[in-house]
């Protein structure tokens, strides 16, 4: 079976203090040996909903001068 999608971002997820679906926004927090950590959080009360970690291999190759 093929995979047609490998990552996804968040746009709109339920809030508990707004009763409702709102937007998130992804805001980066670290870069990690293991890959770019980001933190979700609500757009209106500001509330941080969770985070993701994104691991991209190809762009993690360090770079000595």
């Amino acid at each position: 079976m093929k995979r047609n999608y490998s990552d996804f971002d968040a746009t709109e997820l339920f809030c508990p203090k707004c009763k409702k679906a709102v937007p998130v926004k992804k805001k980066l927090l670290l870069i990690l040996p293991q890959g770019e950590k980001y933190d979700y959080s609500y757009v209106f009360c500001g509330t941080s909903v969770g985070d993701k970690l994104v691991k991209d291999t190809d762009n993690l190759k360090p770079v000595f001068h």
